[in-house]
């Protein structure tokens, strides 16, 4: 005797397996639209974060350019009366000369104005226009050079400085500008070290997610650190932290990086010392 199947329950079978397979297709859409969507988020965040660095950096460049025009402004005025107080110093040093304790203190005068003189032009070098005159170069060589402009000032306070990274890298960069910066970044970590320290230089590809284009460089001081609530400011000009100095020497570099379509940043790493990237 056989069994039949009623053409009801194949046909609900069938149902059963269609609906099956429209739920299994609706899982896999559902998981592909999580991932989108969970990939939508990310991007979203990195963009949000790369807007909000951008609004920083626009932020900062307006300011710069607020206080250069005012910086210009006022050493243009201030550099006339110079230049006649040192003539009038000058005069009365010679008629001075038979008296040797008056002379000296008309000499501290004539120091002085030096001194304010040093500061204008570096006022006056700050706010002229910076253009990069970009050219192959080989940015390994540029670094090694400025490594050894500083090592006067190293030897000094008993800095020792590494370098890693490839023997050579060609860039298309500013040869003079670049090592402007990268001296001023090194003497700038060799005066934060007191008592002796080490400075590490690494040179290296930018990474996958980097915006740079060409390198980046870095530069770590052994020394205590940038006081985080100056952090936002140490690129500012005539902001400095010492007791000497005229506070140009960063807002410079900040400048001749910007120059290259690139960014600097600055951290307190976690095992201490100044930490700087430049990334063009």
């Amino acid at each position: 005797m056989s069994t039949q199947i009623a053409p009801a329950s194949i046909d609900h079978a069938r149902r059963i397996e269609e609906l099956g397979k429209i739920i299994l297709a609706y899982s896999e859409v559902t998981e592909r639209l999580q991932m989108a969507h969970e990939q939508l988020n990310h991007t979203v965040r990195k963009l949000q974060i790369e807007l909000s660095e951008k609004n920083l950096q626009l932020e900062r460049k307006n300011r710069l350019a607020a206080l250069g025009e005012m910086a210009a402004g006022m050493a243009h005025e201030i550099r006339n009366p110079l230049g006649g107080i040192q003539l009038y110093a000058s005069m009365l040093d010679k008629d001075m000369a038979d008296r040797p304790a008056s002379q000296q203190l008309v000499r501290k005068i004539s120091g002085g104005v030096k001194r304010l003189e040093g500061l204008v032009s570096q006022t006056l070098q700050f706010t002229r226009e910076i253009a990069a005159n970009a050219v192959e170069m080989d940015i390994r060589e540029i670094l090694d050079q400025s490594v050894d402009f500083a090592s006067a000032s190293l030897q000094a306070r008993e800095v020792a400085c590494e370098i890693t990274g490839p023997g050579a890298m060609t860039v298309l960069a500013d040869p003079i500008l670049i090592g402007q910066a990268i001296l001023n970044l090194i003497l700038n970590a060799s005066e934060a070290i007191s008592g002796g320290g080490t400075i590490k230089i690494e040179l290296r590809k930018p990474p996958a997610e980097s915006n740079a284009k060409q390198f980046h460089l870095v530069i770590h001081d052994s020394g205590p650190g940038i006081p985080p609530h100056v952090l936002d400011r140490i690129f500012n000009p005539f902001f400095t932290t010492k007791d000497h100095g005229t506070g140009l020497g960063l807002a410079i570099v900040h400048r001749i990086v910007e120059a290259h379509d690139g960014s600097i940043v600055v951290t307190n790493p976690p095992g201490g010392g100044a930490r700087f990237e430049i990334r063009i």
